[in-house]
């Protein structure tokens, strides 16, 4: 998080665990639709306007953070007003800015942000750091200790694919259908530690992993552990990255409501002594790329009977299976509403490919993530 805010803890005084939302936007030419390296002078502009945005490891992103929030209320006014704030920096800047897991248009290069950390990422991980315009959606639950946020990694590590296929949104790269709904999601994966994280036997376990990663060079610091589930290595939650950014705010929120009510499923979960399923990474792995291929609109894998299934299938069990916990949190509604309508009118990923087959072209489809940003 990024935010001057404090962090968000499941501490005294919170009947729920509090939540936090971080996206990551690319600037665009908005003649083009090709990324833009502005992020330094949109984050003076956005500085101006009292907001703090994080620059991101290629020079055509930034981040916003949304403070500590124990309602998704909260989380859709403070999207919508960083959103606002950023959109604003931008038009001052004279450049565009979209949120999509990747840049719908042909990029000439993804420049890397000038600061003496992302120059050591470069210079180690070469082209996987100049590649790296791509942009996701980390949704932070407040949980009591490291311990707690281990156990629930395991407890969700199952969840992982549908809850990319839900949040698809990067379909489109260099002007073409990749053939996947989240194209982010399949460049992220060739990360030293990215993709889903393994069946952790202990915080020991997880730190010793960490360790390992570090002192082989495999990674540069704790910071890129970039599994799709992992213990903040800076605040008392647990982090769920495994979306891609979201066109629209209110979709953030819809996605951040169901991490936490599954958060909230899998401490209770903990608390009444229920193992955590065991699903081989392999089996994970699969069941991932499948998600990011056909998204909300074909099939998945069920990961815990190991066979095929109908996405919408899957996105009916997670919902019923954490149906107590969005109805304590008073979420239910909100949450039937939205995959309601994904059901209905799709995902990011459905409308940028529901656009390029009606003959539109990246620059179109970047034009069309310009309207539906503070959405």
């Amino acid at each position: 998080m990024t935010s001057a805010d404090p962090p968000p803890t499941a501490g005294a005084g919170h009947a729920h665990p509090t939540i936090g939302v971080e996206e990551e936007f690319i600037l665009v030419d908005r003649s083009t639709g090709h990324p833009v390296s502005r992020n330094r002078e949109v984050a003076a502009a956005a500085s101006r306007r009292g907001v703090d945005l994080d620059l991101e490891l290629t020079s055509c992103q930034v981040e916003i953070a949304t403070g500590t929030c124990s309602t998704i209320g909260e989380v859709l006014e403070q999207l919508r007003h960083l959103r606002s704030v950023v959109a604003e920096s931008a038009d001052e800047v004279g450049v565009g800015v979209i949120a999509a897991g990747v840049p719908p248009t042909v990029p000439d290069d993804f420049p890397i942000t000038d600061t003496e950390r992302y120059r050591q990422i470069g210079q180690r991980f070469g082209m996987l750091a100049h590649e790296q315009g791509i942009c996701g959606c980390h949704v932070h639950v407040g949980v009591p200790d490291r311990d707690t946020a281990v156990a629930v990694s395991n407890h969700l590590r199952h969840r992982l694919p549908t809850l990319l296929a839900l949040s698809a949104n990067s379909a489109v790269y260099r002007d073409a259908d990749t053939g996947h709904a989240s194209w982010r999601s399949v460049l992220w994966s060739r990360w030293p530690a990215g993709g889903p994280p393994p069946h952790l036997r202990s915080r020991e376990h997880f730190e010793h992993l960490v360790s390992m990663f570090v002192s082989s060079g495999a990674i540069l610091d704790d910071h890129m552990v970039y599994w799709d589930i992992r213990p903040s290595d800076h605040l008392p939650t647990i982090e769920i990255r495994v979306g891609d950014v979201q066109a629209r705010a209110d979709e953030a929120v819809g996605l951040a409501a169901l991490v936490r009510a599954l958060v909230m499923t899998a401490t209770s979960e903990i608390a009444a002594g229920v193992i955590a399923p065991v699903v081989e990474t392999e089996i994970l792995t699969a069941a991932l790329w499948k998600a990011a291929h056909d998204g909300i609109d074909g099939d998945g894998i069920d990961v815990l009977r190991e066979v095929s299934a109908p996405a919408a299938q899957l996105t009916s069990r997670l919902v019923s299976d954490m149906a107590g916990a969005l109805d304590e949190l008073g979420d239910r509604a909100m949450i039937d509403a939205h995959i309601d309508k994904l059901t209905r009118s799709g995902n990011g990923a459905t409308r940028q490919r529901a656009l390029l087959v009606d003959g539109a072209t990246g620059r179109d489809i970047v034009v069309a993530h310009i309207a539906d940003f503070t959405g």
